[in-house]
């Protein structure tokens, strides 16, 4: 499925909505992102532009009463186009280098030590 275009407006609460979703794990409404992150435009304002991503594909609404959810194909266009990179902790740099340096070199080592993990 190609990815339908979004204007600004619809990126920046796509965008809204997932940063909010994958910290909290609840449901995403209008009032939560026009108090959070868009504090010049009305929750109605924000409700039609939800209704939008939900009728193109990006959100939906578990239940009625219920605010939005990023899909699987919203999550595609955050990575594909909203996310911003984020460069890697120091800790984290240091074990996935120890692991490159501390892993084998040739397919035999690899099977062997996949053998080892079952």
């Amino acid at each position: 499925m190609e990815a339908t275009p979004l204007d600004e407006r619809k990126q920046q609460i796509l965008k809204a909505v997932v940063a909010d979703y994958t910290v909290t794990g609840v449901p995403v409404g209008s009032q939560v992102l026009a108090a959070k992150y868009f504090i010049a435009l009305s929750s109605a304002t924000i409700r039609n532009e939800l209704a939008d991503l939900v009728g193109t594909g990006y959100l939906q609404q578990p239940h009625t009463s219920a605010g939005r959810v990023p899909t699987d194909r919203g999550y595609r266009y955050f990575v594909d186009f909203l996310m911003e990179p984020e460069a890697a902790s120091p800790t984290v740099r240091r074990t996935v280098k120890q692991a490159f340096e501390t892993a084998p070199h040739s397919v035999e080592g690899i099977l062997e030590l996949s053998l080892i993990h079952i």
